[in-house]
This record gives structure tokens, C-alpha cells and sequence, in this order.
């Protein structure tokens, strides 16, 4: 079973349009390790961000770095499944990359289940040779 997930990075890097810059590329692949690490509730997400990292949800809550590893630690959301759906937009200016996208998420939220579908903003930038998450916002998309 080992070579799935290496099918499926295959797929997923070389699906990519190739309007798309090689650190394009590797900032995809940082928010598809985002999205898999969340739903795994797995620890080692918090090397993905950069140590001022800031989240803005759909509900008008707002976390910093400590905030999140708190609530993630507790399991305050977790989510079953993580669905990309589209990137609308990538932008690079210099070390810092902007992707505009379009996630469907199922989850548990206070005992509650939830389904909804979400458009994300992420600011990554480039620390040393890593691209790590500075912001993320997301908004509710209602049918």
C-alpha cells in the first residue's frame, strides 16, 4: 500500500495545469499536506505555518498560532473529510504566494455534525526553502 501515496502525489503534482511555476507547484502541494494534516487531526501541521500566523473562519472566529494549536490539541472542530473543488487564483510576487480556493468540507463541531463549502484565501511565504502558511480566511459559499 505504499505506492498509492505515491501515485497520488504523482497525480495530484503532474495534474496540475502547467500554467503553474515549479514553487507554484510546491505551495499546492503544501495546501493539499494542509488539508490531508487537518483532517488526520495529525500535530505536525503546525510546521506548515509561520510562527505569526493568523486564521479568520467563516463564523468570525480569529486565531493566532497558540489559539490554533490549543483548539486543534482539544479537537474544538474536527473534520471527517477535505475536499479541494477549485483554485480560482495563484499569485506570486516575490516570496510570498496567494491562493484563492474553493474547499468542500464534513465534520463535528460540538457534537454537531456540519457539512459546508468554503472559499479560502491562504498567503503562504518562503521561509529559508519552505513555504509556510502567514494567513488564511474563509467565508461560508451558501448555495
Amino acid at each position: 500500500m505504499r505506492f498509492f501515496p505515491i501515485l497520488f502525489l504523482f497525480c495530484f503534482v503532474f495534474g496540475f495545469s502547467q500554467q503553474y511555476s515549479r514553487e507554484e507547484k510546491k505551495v499546492l502541494l503544501q495546501a493539499k499536506k494542509l488539508d490531508s494534516l487537518m483532517m488526520k487531526n495529525d500535530a505536525r501541521i503546525v510546521s506548515l505555518f509561520c510562527s505569526d500566523v493568523s486564521f479568520g473562519h467563516s463564523n468570525g472566529w480569529i486565531q493566532n498560532l497558540d489559539d490554533f494549536k490549543k483548539d486543534f490539541s482539544l479537537k474544538k472542530v474536527s473534520y471527517k473529510k477535505i475536499k479541494q473543488l477549485e483554485i480560482s487564483e495563484l499569485k506570486q510576487f516575490k516570496s510570498t504566494i496567494s491562493i484563492r480556493r474553493t474547499i468542500k468540507v464534513e465534520g463535528l463541531y460540538k457534537n454537531q455534525d456540519f457539512e459546508m463549502k468554503l472559499g479560502l484565501l491562504e498567503i503562504w511565504i518562503k521561509k529559508k526553502s519552505n513555504w509556510k502558511l502567514w494567513s488564511r480566511q474563509s467565508v461560508e459559499i451558501k448555495p
